[in-house]
């Protein structure tokens, strides 16, 4: 699937200077994407250029809200995401980068395609664990369906423990008498 953002500059005949692109990436820009995490949302890039003669700077501002799923209860949730990260962007042709601050394209190069590094800025930019927020009352609002099984998992996991005695095993009692 095609994004229907185009989120290619074209930098060859750009004079040396400062330039500004705005960019909305919604639901069709993360579909063409192959990614389970990071399916749809919204966000808002403010992409500024600084062209040098033999380099490129670009810095990218972002946020927005992303849809992606509840650790805990699966179900479709929102997340706020923001950021700002920056690329340099170097031409040669021989030369390879292993940071990934800065790209290398080839002398001949006259433009470069930006969704790449959004789509992965915006990916990274999630947190670790996302689990629906809890509401006034201190309530998860997890989808309730699934918390019955959540809680009828765990409530059976804890009757399993509390059957076990609390006894030490006699080989080891005696090393309790030397605290």
């Amino acid at each position: 699937m095609k994004s229907s953002v185009d989120t290619t500059i074209q930098f060859s005949g750009l004079k040396s200077g400062r330039y500004t692109y705005e960019y909305a990436l919604d639901s069709s820009f993360f579909s063409s994407f192959e990614n389970e995490i990071l399916r749809s949302g919204r966000v808002d890039f403010n992409v500024q250029l600084e062209k040098k003669e033999r380099l490129l700077i670009f810095t990218f501002s972002f946020s927005g809200t992303v849809q992606t799923e509840c650790d805990r209860c699966l179900g479709e949730m929102d997340v706020a995401v923001e950021g700002e990260e920056s690329l340099c962007v170097k031409f040669s042709d021989t030369e390879q980068s292993d940071d990934e601050n800065i790209a290398i394209l080839p002398e001949n190069a006259y433009k470069i395609d930006l969704a790449p590094w959004m789509y992965e800025y915006v990916a990274v930019a999630i947190p670790m664990q996302h689990v629906h927020p809890e509401d006034e009352n201190g309530n998860s609002t997890c989808d309730p369906e699934m918390l019955k099984y959540i809680t009828s998992e765990e409530d059976e996991s804890e009757e399993g423990h509390a059957d076990e005695p609390n006894e030490v095993d006699p080989r080891w009692a005696k090393l309790l008498d030397l605290k």
